[in-house]
């Protein structure tokens, strides 16, 4: 079975792990990685480097990011993945079983898309998933309609795809993959992440991920202003390990507040990616999380952690009871982080969690029926 794999980002990456790990030691499976996005630019970390870290060969490294994130600068970035899939696609559509493709993104959608008139068999992994704050919504629901097979991380997310699809013919609940890795990897101690990475998180921390809401981007300013007042309140109590956002309308605007608070509150470490290892070993060790990720709706609650969710990028999507929702106000933000300190450690459930074993080893099941047939 041949599986291709396209991967955009940090972000992606780390999620198919578990599964690339299981593709890789199934006999009779070849990986074909096609990287692009912010993979391939300096600017992001150059995270090309991490695939390849982790032992994979990347086939086909594909450059598609500009350096500006105004909504031009992104609808030429879809522009610009479609064309250099357009000439990829004939080198590769041939040898391969199918695709995986994960999740949202405006470069995911503009490389899915694109190889739609080579009739390859998309399998789409957190399909169904909803986030109103976010124009990532609407790229999300289109790949589900370009996909074969759909691994949906709930029930009820499974259900959401075989209605817009009119079937439930090769949809899957299979939970979140991204949850293996809390199971595959031996995470970092405190002492090691500290050789590592130059942070202590011996002292009380909070893990801190801002992305821009892309829906309303008028907004971003205002937000990037709260979010600087509230950390710069919470730094008196607490240190602050901050990732950066992704490539997103408007994303600059964070990154410039932050970076600037970063330079000027030696309490606040502002850090362009930890890699896989480094971000869940952080999550490990940290007090709680803050911010509008995915990551801290998903995995946060299997490793104990409340979560500060602020805003409407992640609204919709659904939330096991560690999540603590706060408006993007800056005294919303400190008085909801109060919450979450005094709650402590979690220890309720994850409802993002595999519904028997591995999400990774449901998924392999279904992808080596789908390519026997």
């Amino acid at each position: 079975m041949n599986v291709g794999v396209l991967t955009s980002s940090r972000a992606d990456f780390g999620i198919y792990l578990p599964l690339l790990r299981r593709l890789r030691q199934t006999p009779n499976v070849t990986l074909k990685i096609f990287a692009f996005g912010t993979h391939l630019s300096p600017f992001y970390g150059q995270t090309v480097q991490e695939i390849e870290r982790n032992g994979f060969e990347v086939t086909e490294k594909i450059e598609t990011v500009l350096a500006h994130d105004t909504a031009s600068a992104v609808t030429l970035s879809m522009a610009i993945t479609m064309q250099q899939f357009a000439a990829m696609w004939p080198k590769q559509a041939d040898s391969l079983d199918v695709v995986l493709a994960l999740g949202d993104r405006y470069e995911m959608f503009a490389a899915v898309s694109s190889s739609a008139p080579f009739n390859i068999p998309i399998a789409h992994l957190h399909g169904g998933e909803t986030t109103l704050g976010a124009i990532d919504n609407r790229f999300r629901h289109a790949i589900t309609q370009f996909a074969t097979l759909h691994f949906a991380s709930t029930k009820t997310y499974a259900d959401k795809i075989a209605q817009m699809l009119g079937h439930s013919d090769g949809v899957f609940h299979v939970g979140s993959l991204s949850l293996d890795n809390l199971q595959d990897m031996d995470l970092l101690s405190a002492e090691a992440f500290l050789e590592r990475y130059g942070i202590d998180l011996r002292t009380p921390t909070i893990l801190t991920t801002f992305h821009p809401e892309t829906v309303r981007t008028e907004g971003n300013v205002y937000y990037a202003e709260q979010i600087v007042k509230a950390l710069d309140a919470l730094s008196a109590t607490h240190q602050i390990l901050l990732t950066m956002p992704n490539a997103d309308t408007a994303g600059t605007v964070i990154r410039n507040a932050v970076s600037s608070l970063s330079a000027r509150n030696s309490k606040v470490f502002a850090v362009e990616s930890l890699g896989v290892l480094g971000y869940f070993s952080a999550m490990r060790h940290c007090a709680f999380l803050l911010g509008n990720t995915s990551s801290g709706i998903i995995e946060a609650a299997s490793l104990g952690k409340y979560v500060v969710n602020v805003g409407d990028r992640q609204k919709g999507r659904a939330q096991s009871a560690n999540i603590l929702d706060c408006a993007f106000k800056a005294e919303a933000i400190t008085a909801t982080a109060e919450r979450a300190i005094q709650n402590g450690a979690y220890t309720g459930g994850n409802l993002y969690q595999a519904p028997e074993g591995l999400a990774s080893d449901l998924i392999l099941k279904q992808l080596l029926r789908f390519a026997a047939h």
